[in-house]
């Protein structure tokens, strides 16, 4: 007999330590479009520069697995300017950039925005 088990992300991570890493899909259009699966460890900052800078100001849309909590940040080295509004947090799910929950304002377009991110484990 065959078993599959399922494992949340976050299970994953905590399972695996600082070693561990998921995948977020991040597309520069609707999913399905100039998309890239990027591996995140818990609470490192992904910089959309070197392999990545193809990425800097053009994500539209991204898929977080579930257990996972990710901030995307207008600047790089995932640090946000006093007062905010050049971030926002995002948990599990599809999101359209276009229209995202703000950290300053119920909703926000956060589309061709993002320089960096980081992910952690919810």
């Amino acid at each position: 007999m065959l078993y599959l088990a399922t494992v949340s992300s976050a299970a994953v991570i905590e399972a695996r330590g600082a070693d561990a890493s998921v995948n977020v899909e991040v597309c520069t259009g609707p999913v399905g479009t100039g998309c890239v699966d990027i591996p995140v460890g818990s609470d490192d900052c992904v910089n959309l520069n070197g392999g990545f800078v193809f990425l800097n100001k053009e994500i539209s849309t991204a898929v977080i697995p579930d257990g996972l909590v990710c901030t995307f940040f207008e600047s790089f080295g995932c640090t946000s300017q006093q007062g905010g509004g050049d971030d926002v947090v995002l948990t599990a799910g599809t999101w359209d950039f276009f229209s995202v929950p703000g950290t300053s304002q119920p909703s926000v377009d956060f589309n061709d925005l993002t320089s960096s991110f980081s992910c952690s484990a919810i």
